[in-house]
């Protein structure tokens, strides 16, 4: 009984504080922040143990190690919950009873944007905290793109967690963090000094793939997409009652996503002359 009281009271705090719709923006993102610093005080401890090479590393060195497994644990959680939302869910399927794509949200997908589940992280939390440790270390874990990009992943992420608008646009974005942990991979190969090895070049054929798919032409589909429901962001909700997307939701729609595509063909052409120079190295 005593254990049933116990399971009842944390079923009551989690409903009535942590996914009341007042509150999820703000202790998600601090259960973010939180996870990011528990991730990475963790491959600390787990790659010491089982990485021969860890120990070796400089301290600089060792706590890149630890950002990208922040970065990596984050890319597959938002993956898998974009991807959810985007494609599988109903959410922001072309129902008319559904009202205007824009519009909606739900619990479910601003939890999301915000925070994180036993092994996965919060959108906005990673980025706030990612781009502290770059501007922190700058410019060791990235140059001025890097912080470029998070700011505006900041801003992509917290209007429409706040307001609920535009959030099947953020979800279409965040999916091209499926390619990070093939980046990520590429670092650690390349600093256990497996860089003529046969997984990185493997690894480098597959992020050249993932590139294109994830960075690429979804971004051409998210554009397309934003042409069909250019009409929406006013929307009739009663006979009496309009809503509008802000101004700074509508003017985030059209930046946000031209500025990280163009971001997204540079590094592009990066990867491309990478895999070209592995190809010529192992000829």
């Amino acid at each position: 009984m005593e254990i049933k009281s116990y399971q009842n009271q944390a079923e009551l705090l989690v409903k009535e504080y942590l996914l009341a719709d007042s509150v999820i923006p703000y202790t998600s993102v601090i259960c973010g922040i939180c996870a990011c610093k528990m991730v990475y005080e963790l491959t600390q401890l787990f790659s010491n143990v089982y990485f021969k090479s860890y120990p070796g590393l400089s301290k600089l060195q060792r706590t890149e190690w630890g950002n990208r497994s922040i970065s990596t644990f984050h890319s597959i959680f938002i993956t898998i919950m974009s991807l959810y939302f985007v494609f599988w869910s109903n959410l922001y399927s072309d129902h008319e009873y559904a009202g205007p794509i824009t519009f909606r949200s739900s619990a479910l997908s601003t939890f999301t944007l915000g925070k994180l589940f036993i092994f996965g992280q919060v959108s906005l939390g990673y980025f706030l905290s990612d781009l502290a440790m770059i501007i922190w270390f700058y410019p060791f874990l990235g140059g001025m793109e890097y912080v470029l990009h998070h700011l505006l992943s900041v801003a992509g992420i917290a209007n429409p967690m706040l307001t609920g608008e535009g959030q099947v646009y953020t979800f279409m974005v965040l999916i091209s963090e499926s390619t990070t942990p093939g980046i990520n991979l590429r670092w650690y190969l390349d600093t256990a000094g497996m860089k003529r090895s046969r997984a990185y070049l493997i690894n480098g054929v597959v992020m050249f793939v993932a590139w294109l798919v994830a960075r690429i032409l979804l971004f051409m589909y998210l554009f397309y997409h934003i042409y069909l429901h250019y009409d929406q962001p006013t929307a009739i909700f009663s006979s009496n009652q309009v809503k509008q997307v802000n101004s700074l939701g509508q003017l985030l729609i059209s930046i946000v996503p031209l500025v990280l595509s163009v971001m997204n063909l540079m590094w592009f052409g990066k990867i491309i002359k990478g895999l070209m120079k592995t190809l010529a190295k192992r000829h």
